[in-house]
């Protein structure tokens, strides 16, 4: 395991942040271990696309390019994080993927790629073609979820501080004393923090790494709890016969509290369908609304918990609060 020790001052300065590049990287990474074949082909059209991600894919230490930290918190756009991207330089893409190459599995990755040239900013052009083919269709929904993730954090945050957030991000990650997080990853040196920890949700993939930049910037990137309903086909059609197709969405979905703008987005529907299936919900006592300042975010009562109970439904969405994989600095656990 590795220690990340945070200062006295680190500890007031986590936050959260929204990261259009770690959602791309998680996306990336999915589709090359699920072997996508619209994913291939694009991949395939470039022996950088090819080897990066064939490498990314099967190692512990993510490229560098990869593990920007965001910075713009909740505004983090995209161009910004792309500009950090593209300045490395020539010698620090090679020596991450050196590092990389060295924490890999499997069969030696291919390499020679490395010894072209402008590779940083021609790695920041792949990833922004990556954003407009696989990410940016979907990216209300994808944000929703974020949202949702930050906002359920939020909560622990306010109940059981930093600890009780980091507990629940990742398999093998824990707030092992007052100032020390342990994270999976053996082989590599601990990390002595000082401005915080960015915190950043992604919805693609069970990956959890982090990312680190000069001056020393640090960020632990992680899947959204409640990235999908993964629930039995037969429990979730027996649950819409009994009270609806829409109303089984809704139910299945507050797993996770949310509002009905958030619902909206991730189910895609409209804010009145949403809207007309939480009123016969709570009228059912089902899920009850908790306002906070001009914000309501509904979630399951007991009766609502024990309607899933009752036809197999598992109560973590997705177990996204054990889930991990092998893997980034990015390193990843």
């Amino acid at each position: 395991m590795t220690l990340l020790r945070l200062s006295a001052r680190a500890l007031t300065r986590c936050r959260f942040a929204v990261s259009p590049l770690a959602e791309t990287v998680g996306t990336l990474l999915d589709l090359e271990r699920r072997a996508d074949p619209r994913f291939r082909r694009w991949r395939d059209r470039s022996p950088l696309r090819r080897g990066l991600f064939d490498l990314s894919a099967r190692t512990k230490y993510l490229p560098d390019p990869l593990a920007v930290p965001p910075d713009g918190g909740m505004r983090t756009r995209l161009t910004d994080e792309l500009a950090l991207v593209a300045g490395f330089s020539d010698a620090d893409v090679r020596d991450s993927v050196r590092l990389a190459v060295d924490a890999s599995w499997g069969e030696r990755p291919e390499t020679s790629w490395v010894q072209d040239d402008s590779l940083a900013p021609r790695i920041a052009g792949d990833l922004a073609d990556a954003w407009e083919r696989f990410v940016r269709p979907d990216w209300p929904r994808r944000r929703a979820i974020i949202e949702r993730d930050i906002a359920y954090r939020t909560e622990l945050l306010a109940a059981g501080g930093w600890r009780a957030v980091v507990a629940t991000i990742a398999k093998n990650t824990s707030w092992a004393t007052d100032d020390v997080i342990s994270f999976g990853r053996p082989g590599h040196p601990d990390r002595i923090i000082d401005d915080g920890i960015v915190f950043a949700p992604h919805t693609e993939g069970t990956g959890t790494w982090t990312c680190e930049f000069p001056p020393p910037r640090f960020a632990m990137t992680y899947p959204a709890r409640g990235r999908a309903a993964e629930v039995d086909p037969a429990a979730g059609a027996d649950l819409a016969r009994l009270v609806g197709a829409g109303r089984a969405r809704v139910l299945l979905e507050l797993r996770v509290p949310a509002t009905s703008t958030e619902l909206a987005r991730i189910l895609g529907v409209s804010l009145g369908t949403v809207s007309a299936h939480l009123a016969g919900l709570r009228s059912a006592g089902t899920i009850a609304g908790v306002r906070s300042g001009r914000t309501v975010r509904y979630r399951l009562d007991p009766r609502g918990w024990d309607l899933l109970a009752a036809f197999g439904v598992p109560i973590s969405p997705n177990g996204h609060d054990q889930a991990g994989f092998p893997g980034a600095d990015g390193f990843r656990s």
